[in-house]
């Protein structure tokens, strides 16, 4: 079972080693984050806190019984009552609903604690994966992009009586 939690400084070394351990299964997916990720990690992770405290993203960490990080469910680009969702699953817990959880959980939160009115989303049209967990999440598609140079969809969600 996995708890979710919003994002800390005592996450940085579980957060850390769940990002390199995944690297790669990341990669085959989405756009990799390049190696300054880590090896400026530390810092970047004290920036992220600080914007997270000035209320322009909100981080959270789906954690194990041993404070491993499992997946992560973010909330960027906060403004206007609204923000971008992402998220990520470590390969050893994929497939067990916790991205269906953490992101009903965080659009929960979203709507009732950080104040949203609407969230919007982005995948790539091959990561089906990433498609269905959208749509099992509530979040409708709501035209085409690009990421990365590979062809996308963009989905948004807008609140529902669960959500309250």
């Amino acid at each position: 079972m996995a708890v979710l939690e919003r994002l800390r400084h005592d996450h940085a070394p579980a957060l850390l080693a769940f990002e390199r351990e995944n690297r790669a299964y990341f990669a085959a997916s989405v756009p990799d984050r390049g190696d300054d990720y880590f090896s400026g990690f530390d810092a970047r992770h004290s920036e992220l806190l600080a914007d997270q405290t000035a209320g322009i993203l909100h981080f959270h960490v789906l954690t194990d019984s041993d404070g491993a990080v499992l997946g992560r469910v973010n909330l960027v680009d906060v403004a206007d009552g609204s923000a971008e969702l992402g998220y990520r699953i470590a390969e050893r817990a994929s497939g067990r609903g916790l991205a269906t959880s953490g992101v009903r959980s965080v659009c929960g939160l979203a709507f009732t604690d950080y104040g949203l009115t609407s969230l919007r989303a982005m995948t790539t049209l091959d990561n089906t994966g990433s498609r269905a967990g959208l749509a099992r999440t509530g979040f409708v598609e709501a035209g085409t992009t690009t990421l990365s140079g590979r062809p996308g969809l963009r989905f948004t969600r807008r609140p529902t009586d669960a959500d309250r």
